[in-house]
């Protein structure tokens, strides 16, 4: 289940790169081993060559990147003098010149690696290359709020799991907006304040110091839940019906009257404040 999911997020980041640079092939994958990374998802190919290709740290394009832990790009794959040559042939079958690796980097450690690539013998321009940074940087940040997730402490077996507290409230603040009858809203709107303030009653669901008391909007609330799943900014747009830049902004915020400067930080912060169960 942890696989599916953090593939989902690859996935999603690699069709988001696809279609914000107009690259042709996007395609990249998760180390399953610590030092092994497998091509698992692949958008825009024409042969099979490269899917299920498992790349090995300091070989090739994306083994430099993984050694490295840095983007590394070059301009003509199969006559690349700064990499090793492996990988030639899938690389050769699926028409590849132009090829970019971005590290997906999480506390330090390497967990993946996403790739663009051109079939053209051309340079990755700077906007290509920020792009893909950025698309790596979202993948990053799920993964981090999910292994902080994953190290919260079990509750007791005679209580109810607090991940799936925290994953039924998210669900109902993406659902609310959505229902148009006000009296059924404020009613779901209830059972999330009722999940919110139960964290407050528990025996320190989340470890840590206090953090005062935060007046945050519905809308900062609803952001700060998908947040809390794990979502990107672009996936929490999808699922509350808003645009990614509008889902920046209340992250913003919130980060701000949380005194939080990262979004894991927001979430651990809303989480002792009682904001968030």
């Amino acid at each position: 289940m942890r696989e599916h999911v953090e593939s989902v997020e690859l996935r999603g980041a690699l069709l988001r790169l696809r279609r914000t640079t107009g690259l042709p092939v996007v395609f990249g994958g998760l180390l399953q081993d610590g030092r092994v990374l497998r091509i698992a998802e692949l958008t825009g190919a024409v042969t099979p060559a490269l899917h299920g290709l498992a790349i090995s740290a300091g070989s090739g394009l994306g083994g430099k990147c993984l050694a490295l832990s840095r983007p590394c790009a070059v301009t003509d794959y199969p006559s690349a003098r700064h990499i090793t040559h492996e990988y030639d042939v899938p690389v050769s079958a699926e028409g590849l010149r132009s090829v970019i690796a971005v590290p997906v980097v999480v506390r330090r450690k390497v967990r993946g690696v996403m790739y663009g690539a051109l079939r053209d013998a051309l340079p990755i321009g700077e906007r290509v290359f920020d792009a893909a940074v950025a698309a790596a940087r979202d993948v990053e940040q799920a993964l981090a709020v999910r292994d902080e997730v994953r190290r919260l402490p079990a509750p007791p077996p005679s209580e109810p799991s607090w991940e799936e507290v925290r994953q039924a409230h998210g669900e109902l603040r993406a659902l609310a907006p959505r229902v148009t009858d006000p009296e059924l809203r404020e009613r779901l709107l209830a059972v999330c304040g009722r999940l919110e303030t139960a964290s407050g009653r528990a025996e320190s669901p989340v470890p840590g110091p206090p953090v005062p008391a935060v007046s945050l909007t519905p809308r900062e609330k609803d952001v700060l839940a998908a947040v809390a799943s794990g979502a990107t900014n672009a996936s929490a747009a999808a699922l509350l019906g808003l645009r990614p830049e509008t889902v920046k902004g209340y992250l913003r915020s919130a980060m701000r009257k949380l005194g939080a400067h990262t979004r894991l930080e927001a979430v651990v912060a809303a989480r002792r404040a009682g904001v968030l169960p």
